[in-house]
């Protein structure tokens, strides 16, 4: 989601040929395979029947507005998502069966397009803390919705953060919420837009802010975040949240204090996916610990 820290390290990452074509036809047939799902009706039928339907569908798709130029955008550029394909599929394989749902993207970069366009018919959100590269990248994609936010956190600071939590009575789920105005715990987000707080979201995608230099915001706080929102869901069914990138120290410590490892779904390469019930689902879990 985020740009690169150099020029170089920039275009090693993203232009990748073999990458492009392998996610181009990922997101033309995954917008067939979401259309097929909608359009499925009866799961009786015969394999036969089956795939009669499964064309029929395909030959009466109509793609939106954004799925058009997102495939424009990935057919005619040299950059990419800077996940893998196998990372992407699992989120797809996510929002085939919630769409059109309330998405959430920590990050704004090279593949908010292809995001926008896997929810047709759904809200699409992103936060992002640079605003010269929101004014880059909706030079290219006027249609995404954006927000610029600030964090209370750097990167540095995330060992003494971890260590020290539990010590302010307002950072415990029981009293977290709501975060908007949450201002004694310093990994709540207070100062995002209405939209985020207003909004229940089925899919969080947590792969920004930066997090690779100490002065960085870090990814803390929107780990901590995220699992608050999903614990006080009061709509049916759960939360889904994708957390990238967690080789990194960081990811993977706060991941497994406050997403939890018993709500780990999946994971492959960089990507973990966690799927946390809200707080009236969980079965013995007490106030004062997430997991």
């Amino acid at each position: 989601m985020i740009q690169d820290k150099s020029k170089g390290a920039k275009q090693t990452l993203l232009e990748r040929p073999w990458f492009l074509a392998v996610a181009l036809a990922g997101l033309i047939g995954g917008a067939m395979l979401i259309t097929s799902f909608i359009r499925a009706t009866d799961n009786t039928l015969s394999l036969c029947s089956t795939a009669k339907n499964t064309a029929a569908s395909i030959a009466e798709y109509t793609a939106t507005p954004i799925q058009l130029q997102s495939i424009v955008h990935y057919a005619t550029s040299h950059t990419v998502p800077q996940q893998s394909f196998e990372e992407i599929s699992i989120s797809l394989n996510v929002l085939k069966e919630r769409l059109p749902c309330n998405f959430l993207v920590f990050g704004l970069g090279r593949d908010s397009l292809m995001w926008a366009s896997l929810n047709p018919g759904g809200t699409t959100v992103f936060l992002e803390e640079d605003p010269e590269w929101i004014e880059a990248v909706l030079k290219d994609a006027p249609s995404l919705r954006a927000h610029h936010v600030q964090y209370r956190t750097h990167l540095s600071e995330a060992g003494r953060l971890l260590s020290t939590y539990k010590n302010e009575p307002m950072c415990l789920p029981a009293k977290a919420f709501p975060i908007r105005y949450n201002e004694k715990c310093p990994l709540a987000l207070t100062s995002l837009p209405d939209e985020f707080y207003d909004t229940e979201w089925d899919l969080i995608m947590v792969d920004a802010p930066k997090g690779y230099f100490p002065e960085a915001p870090g990814r803390m706080a929107a780990i901590f975040s995220s699992a608050i929102m999903a614990r006080n869901r009061k709509g049916d069914g759960t939360t889904h949240v994708f957390l990238h990138d967690v080789n990194r120290k960081v990811e993977n410590a706060f991941a497994n204090e406050f997403l939890c490892e018993k709500y780990k779904v999946n994971s492959v390469g960089r990507l973990w996916h966690f799927e946390i019930p809200n707080a009236a689902n969980m079965t013995d879990q007490p106030g004062d610990r997430f997991c």
